[in-house]
């Protein structure tokens, strides 16, 4: 008896410690698993210790819940305007609903991989070379948005995708290498032809700005030399007025004055011609010193000194009565 009673109790152990190990399950951080009953999904179990009923229950799938990277091969793809090019890439998503994900859709990564790698060939299939080369950052917004509303019905979220490389066929690389040189040298050719035109406009300028200086120069020196004639014709006229009065006065030394000062001026003009090289003086010295000599008495009668005698009255010619 007591033998079999030692014997049931340890099969009603054993059986306890079956039943608790198929019943305590222990999910990872990053999973997430699903249950059955009978073969029907009825609940997830989330990071930590839990209990199923054994024989009953059973896990279903293990979801990893942390986001994943999917290489996307290199394909080809042909652009709108009919030019091949090889094209690969990277996408990331991340499972948020466990159930969905393990029973909505088979073979996750590949259902991912695939609607990743149409929707490339949808998208740049529709976009021309030159667009599909620069806007890297609008086909990889536009891959994204496509693919995340695709998936989302699959309980997953497909958070970046990335174009890695695009590689055009070797002669259209060279005819792009020849079309980007003709660009460039076209821009230099416009550049210098714009510096050129630069440099024109300012030379230009300058010389506008040297014309209007020159002329304002010239205007002012015009003025200055009218007014140096000006005054020279008052002073000329004032001396004019001067010896006529003096000799209204009946002073004959004035125009002994007038007369030796256009003398000296006549001399010195004849002098100073260019095609005048010699000279012969004395030229009617004696009138010169005579009018000098006249300058010098009006010279004196200015300053003070007394006057000098006057000459007697000359008598009368008598006339010799005609017959």
């Amino acid at each position: 008896m007591l033998q079999g009673a030692g014997v049931f109790v340890l099969i009603v152990l054993a059986v306890v410690v079956f039943y608790l190990l198929r019943a305590i399950r222990m999910v990872p951080q990053g999973y997430n698993y699903t249950v059955e009953r009978f073969g029907r999904y009825t609940k997830t179990l989330y990071p930590g210790l839990t209990l199923i009923t054994p024989f009953v229950d059973r896990i279903g799938y293990k979801q990893n819940m942390m986001e994943r990277v999917l290489p996307v091969p290199s394909q080809e793809v042909i652009t709108r305007d009919n030019a091949m090019v090889k094209v690969d890439g990277v996408a990331f998503f991340q499972v948020m609903d466990a159930a969905k994900a393990s029973y909505e859709v088979n073979n996750l990564e590949n259902a991912v991989l695939n609607m990743v790698m149409t929707q490339i060939r949808t998208v740049m299939g529709s976009m021309e070379l030159d667009h599909l080369l620069s806007q890297r950052d609008e086909i990889n917004q536009r891959l994204l948005g496509t693919v995340d509303q695709a998936t989302i019905g699959w309980g997953v979220k497909t958070t970046r995708i990335e174009i890695k490389d695009i590689s055009p066929p070797r002669d259209l690389i060279e005819s792009m290498g020849r079309q980007m040189k003709a660009e460039r040298d076209k821009r230099a050719a416009i550049l210098e032809a714009e510096g050129m035109r630069q440099a024109a406009i300012l030379k230009a300028e300058g010389e506008k700005a040297a014309i209007v200086l020159e002329a304002e120069g010239q205007r002012e020196a015009a003025f200055r030399t009218a007014e140096a004639r000006e005054r020279a014709a008052e002073a000329e006229a004032k001396a004019t007025t001067m010896v006529s009065q003096a000799i209204a006065a009946g002073n004959v030394q004035a125009v002994n004055y007038f007369v030796a000062n256009n003398y000296i001026k006549a001399l010195e003009a004849l002098a100073q011609s260019p095609n005048q090289k010699i000279l012969m003086l004395p030229l009617d010295a004696t009138s010169v010193l005579g009018s000098i000599g006249g300058i010098a008495e009006i010279a004196k009668e200015a300053f003070g000194s007394k006057p000098a005698a006057e000459a007697p009255p000359k008598r009368p010619t008598p006339t010799v009565p005609r017959t």
